[in-house]
């Protein structure tokens, strides 16, 4: 199966008929292509867009509305065949793409559809002055948007969504490693009356495709998520150019358990925390550090747990644990389990790859306890970004702090407590852009998302997103 590129509300090969194999990860083999796209390409998309701009501005909040609905209900009507197409690209669980995946990139949509009929600016009168100061609150014209693999269609939409809804017209790159979905996402935006050029959709590597939009000239915004060292990148390249940036990378993100905690609902969701799509999201908890007053029992009931997860072929409805995304990311994530005893760490659980039947070239890894008796090891200093956590005991709750912040990255943070007092304290010391309290993962499309440190600049989500691919402008009118 060939993708291609979507420009101008049309399906398109690559101008140089360049192609990249596309892998199925649970099987391991190559099931189609997709374009290695150029700076022609990206120019052609920018030239779609810059079409497209003057009247997609211009048109009714009410009309935004009302085809970000549609796309909304385009992804909810497709669901399963979305869902099976998510799975078979990424290698996640099929039920993990039915029940979390696709169900969230339709309300992406439909979040951002009704946020923008809400959107507000400000206004202040300048009491005495026999003035007024309102501020509008534009869109800034053609924007990139650049999605990773871990999430394809959910993050994909994240983007997008809120950038259509504010007026802009879109040069969008999802990763080159999950194509799948986002391809599919643009017979959906036809069908539901996107005018063309409003999205364009360009296939490709990130050092080519992924640096053309960044260098554009013309594309006056990037949001991208991915890995810290790309994001520096981004940056270095977008930031002379003075457009805006927002940047969501990486997390090494501490999950403390305190004594005082609700023990079974903790130890069931740091399981998920854990290991949920293999390991694979920017907000797991991997670093985890237990009370040392319950150390030792929740290290036997966590083995035990997490013994207990079936490692499977996607299309399964009982696995727990799918194919990791690429043969590459398995090797990087197996050599932090390789060097884990030269680090002081001692394997509790896991650690091996895993033949599972009828897919023995697949992608597959055991989920991984290593237990350690230092931070300050690459394990737990490095994100991994697969199915491997550690757990390392503490005394108290400065300890805990000291232990969750001595890192670079500040995403987010899982905390399991009862106590209020250290709950308000804990939450507003810690280095995080995000505080979970007794939970994980419980998002509200509402509320900012995004990190401190090398984890990110800016926020996505609710107002901040439409904020962001916004420009404020002030107007003052003095009268007599």
């Amino acid at each position: 199966m060939k993708i291609q590129n979507y420009i101008n509300g049309e399906f398109v090969n690559p101008i140089s008929n360049n192609w990249i194999d596309n892998y199925n990860p649970s099987i391991g083999e190559v099931y189609g292509q997709i374009p290695n796209s150029s700076k022609e390409d990206v120019e052609l998309a920018y030239q779609a867009a810059s079409k497209a701009f003057p009247i997609w501005s211009n048109t009714t909040l009410d009309e935004r509305h009302k085809i970000l609905s549609k796309i909304a209900d385009g992804i909810k009507n497709k669901l399963s065949f979305l869902a099976e197409a998510e799975s078979k690209d990424n290698g996640k669980p099929l039920s993990l793409a039915t029940a979390i995946d696709i169900p969230r990139a339709s309300s992406n949509f439909q979040f951002f559809a009704n946020a923008i009929t809400q959107f507000s600016s400000e206004a202040h009168e300048s009491v005495g002055l026999n003035a007024v100061n309102f501020t509008l609150r534009q869109p800034i014209g053609v924007v990139g948007c650049i999605s990773p693999w871990n999430l394809p269609l959910y993050l994909f939409t994240w983007k997008i969504a809120p950038a259509i809804a504010a007026g802009n017209c879109v040069v969008a790159k999802p990763s080159e490693v999950t194509p799948m979905t986002a391809y599919l996402l643009g017979e959906i935006c036809n069908e539901a009356g996107l005018p063309k050029g409003v999205l364009n959709i360009v296939h490709g590597l990130g050092g080519s495709t992924g640096q053309a939009i960044v260098e554009h000239p013309n594309i006056k915004a990037i949001s991208f998520t991915g890995g810290t060292t790309t994001g520096a990148h981004i940056a270095r390249v977008a930031a002379p150019m003075f457009k805006k940036l927002s940047l969501e990378l990486g997390g090494k993100n501490p999950n403390l358990i305190f004594a005082d905690c609700d023990y079974e609902k903790m130890l069931d969701t740091t399981v998920r925390s854990s290991f949920a799509n293999q390991g694979q999201i920017c907000l797991c908890g991997s670093r985890i550090f237990v009370e040392e007053s319950i150390y030792e029992q929740f290290k036997k009931d966590f083995v035990q747990k997490v013994s207990q997860l079936k490692v499977g072929n996607p299309s399964e409805a009982d696995a727990n644990v799918g194919a990791l995304v690429s043969k590459q990311h398995l090797e990087k994530v197996k050599s932090y389990i390789d060097i884990a005893e030269q680090e002081g760490g001692k394997i509790l659980f896991g650690g091996d790859r895993v033949e599972v039947n009828g897919s023995e070239k697949g992608y597959y890894l055991q989920p991984t306890i290593i237990e350690v008796t230092s931070n300050d090891c690459k394990l737990n200093q490095e994100e991994i970004f697969g199915p491997v956590v550690t757990i390392m005991p503490f005394k108290n709750d400065e300890k805990a702090l000291q232990l969750a912040n001595n890192v670079k990255y500040g995403l987010s943070a899982t905390l399991w407590t009862n106590n209020l007092n250290r709950t308000m304290r804990i939450s507003k010391e810690i280095h995080a852009g995000i505080v979970w309290v007794n939970t994980w993962l419980l998002r509200d499309l509402r509320t900012p998302f995004g990190g401190q440190k090398e984890s990110g600049v800016g926020r996505e989500g609710g107002f901040e997103a439409l904020r962001f691919f916004t420009e404020p402008k002030n107007v003052c009118i003095q009268y007599e």
